[in-house]
């Protein structure tokens, strides 16, 4: 489980690519290395993968095919920064909203705006079947960041981007066409297809 408050920026140093499977090494920021071991999950780009070795700030986790289907780690290079976050533990602070780790599918920027101490990025749904999980004041994980939606526009939605989130994220450095990962609030998804049921069955 994790919090969507991104605790670091990694930066890819070689991907091995085998059939159906890709393993990716990151460099850690090395206060993010203390006390891992093997096996502990570590979300990259908000995907929970599990951490295979460890070498000082370096982890080595494998990415299967169904991941890199429904995510941008397969569009990933060597020298690319991800956002990353250990997984949180029992009695920790969630500063944003629970995660699980498991991207649903991307998005694709369409729009970015910037005006005075305001930053704003308008985002494409590719499947148009997620937006009935979408709404005004939701939560959303992009990248792994926990954020708020705001408006929305067809298939597309809006979030609102603080000072410290650009600081503190890689998201600072999209663009128009950027890919991004999405995970729809789990509670969310739940509430809409258990109704979708009941209506269906009552019908």
């Amino acid at each position: 489980m994790f919090t969507g408050i991104v605790n670091g920026i990694a930066t890819v140093v070689s991907i091995e690519k085998k059939k159906k499977i890709n393993s990716y090494t990151v460099k850690l920021p090395s206060i993010l290395s203390k006390t891992l071991t093997l096996g502990s999950s570590v979300a990259h780009n908000g995907c929970c993968l599990t951490v295979k070795m460890i070498e000082k700030s370096y982890i080595t986790c494998d990415v299967v095919e169904e991941t890199l289907k429904n995510t941008n780690l397969s569009i990933l290079k060597v020298g690319d920064n991800i956002n990353v976050e250990r997984s949180a533990k029992y009695g920790d602070e969630i500063g944003g909203h629970i995660i699980s780790g498991h991207v649903m599918n991307t998005v694709e920027i369409s729009r970015i705006l910037q005006s005075d101490n305001n930053y704003t990025i308008w985002l494409k749904v590719r499947n148009s079947f997620l937006m009935k999980y979408i709404f005004y004041k939701g939560f959303i994980c992009l990248d792994g960041i926990s954020l708020t939606i705001g408006d929305i526009i067809n298939n597309e939605f809006c979030v609102h981007l603080i000072p410290q989130t650009l600081l503190t994220t890689t998201i600072r450095n999209k663009k128009k066409g950027s890919i991004i990962n999405m995970e729809i609030d789990f509670c969310t998804q739940t509430i809409v297809d258990t109704t979708e049921r009941l209506i269906n069955k009552n019908c």
